[in-house]
């Protein structure tokens, strides 16, 4: 289908409500995304139809449940272009893949002393598993620096590369400043240096075209609650090799090709790393999000949402001049539509208290990204962030909120009261 955002905005039912007797404008998608028909439908047509446990079952109703769940594998896979629906595991979500890769990494790759140089930028996801490794094997972590327009500084990534790097990774957009990173050049300086490099793609999996082989990762992350699909499911992908050399994260059912009492034998990837039941019903979900995301086609997502990043910009500078602090790259071409401020004399938790009165959704705090918020030298920040049913007219109405909550903090007799 073409875009139409008409059309769109009236596929996705829970924006069709109100609240605070207000109509509802959901600014909060970088967190969790809302869901069209297709996948509300998906999922509920899996339990009415299909439910039955994969892999195990020589019925028909449960080789009816595994085809629809490897059919989910082989949508990820042509999605991301992957070499193969073997190079795709099945998770929770975009933490659990990270946790999954900084795991296996630790075993057979990372020693003492060995570097994984990440970003300030990066969400706690992408940091912590490495914190945990360096807690238990005495890697160092080490970040990137950013520029004032939150870019990545080159200058420091080159000097902190070196021969005891052995991982790098970063993720394609930041999930504060909406900051495209270049994920393809970070990948060949890493490779020249010996690095594996790993891709947090949960912020720009459903606003980019992801392609794996261009990117040149060896491990990418991403979540489909925030590309249009249900919770509880995510993706790891893996290059081939990497798939192999890993040893598995969980030890269950389904992972195993023999158990013993003096040995067990693991299944070839990705089974794997997939022990116990899988989220069937959300692999069924996530693979009608991507057909809904192919139906809309790129070009048209991505104009869409550049011309929200240059109208949200355009008003909140025009409203407030002074009075507000847009943190991320000032050109369109260089972010996504994610709106990080602050408003001057007011607490970001009091902006979001105040704006929801009005019907907006902003998320206020750290935004799992302390480190983040430490090197802009802030406590918290407001966030707004937009997704294909995102108009142009909610902005002007997360503008008016914004102006209501300010009036509140001015009292009376102040110049915009």
């Amino acid at each position: 289908m073409a875009f139409d955002q008409a059309r769109v905005r009236s596929d996705f039912p829970l924006l069709q409500q109100s609240t605070r007797g207000k109509p509802l404008v959901y600014l909060d998608s970088a967190a969790t995304t809302q869901k069209p028909n297709s996948v509300i439908l998906a999922v509920e047509q899996y339990y009415r139809e299909q439910n039955a446990n994969v892999h195990r079952g020589v019925y028909e109703l449960s080789e009816r449940a595994t085809d629809a769940y490897e059919a989910a594998r082989e949508n990820v896979a042509r999605f991301i272009h992957a070499s193969s629906p073997e190079e795709v595991v099945f998770v929770r979500g975009t933490t659990e893949a990270l946790n999954m890769v900084a795991s296996g990494l630790g075993r057979v790759w990372l020693e003492k002393g060995d570097t994984v140089l990440t970003t300030i930028a990066e969400h706690h996801s992408n940091i912590v598993p490495w914190h945990m490794l360096r807690e238990s094997s005495g890697i160092l972590v080490e970040f990137v620096d950013i520029d004032p327009a939150g870019r990545l500084r080159w200058d420091e990534y080159d000097r902190l590369l070196g021969e005891g790097t052995k991982v790098v990774t970063v993720a394609h957009v930041s999930n504060v400043l909406g900051t495209v990173h270049p994920v393809r050049e970070i990948a060949e300086r890493a490779h020249t240096a010996g690095a594996a490099v790993v891709v947090d793609a949960a912020q720009s999996a459903s606003h980019h075209p992801i392609d794996v082989q261009a990117m040149g990762c060896d491990f990418l992350a991403l979540s489909g609650h925030k590309m249009l699909g249900p919770t509880g499911i995510g993706v790891l992908w893996g290059r081939k090799e990497w798939l192999e050399r890993l040893p598995p994260f969980l030890g269950g059912g389904e992972m195993i090709k023999e158990v013993h009492t003096d040995r067990v034998l693991y299944r070839e990837p990705p089974a794997k790393f997939e022990a116990g039941t899988p989220n069937m019903a959300g692999a069924v979900g996530l693979g009608a999000a991507l057909d809904y995301l192919r139906g809309l086609g790129w070009d048209g997502i991505e104009s869409h949402e550049a011309n929200l990043v240059r109208h949200g910009l355009k008003r909140l500078n025009e409203a407030f001049g002074d009075r507000i602090r847009i943190f991320g790259p000032p050109a369109a071409a260089d972010r996504d539509a994610i709106f990080s401020f602050a408003l001057q004399g007011i607490h970001p938790h009091d902006v979001a208290s105040l704006v929801d009165a009005e019907g907006v959704c902003v998320r206020s705090g750290h935004h799992c990204a302390q480190p983040l918020m430490e090197r802009l030298g802030v406590p918290a920040l407001t966030r707004a962030s937009c997704h294909v049913y995102t108009t142009p007219a909610e902005l002007d109405q997360l503008v008016l909120a914004l102006e209501k909550a300010l009036r509140v903090f001015d009292g009376p007799g102040a110049p915009n009261s």
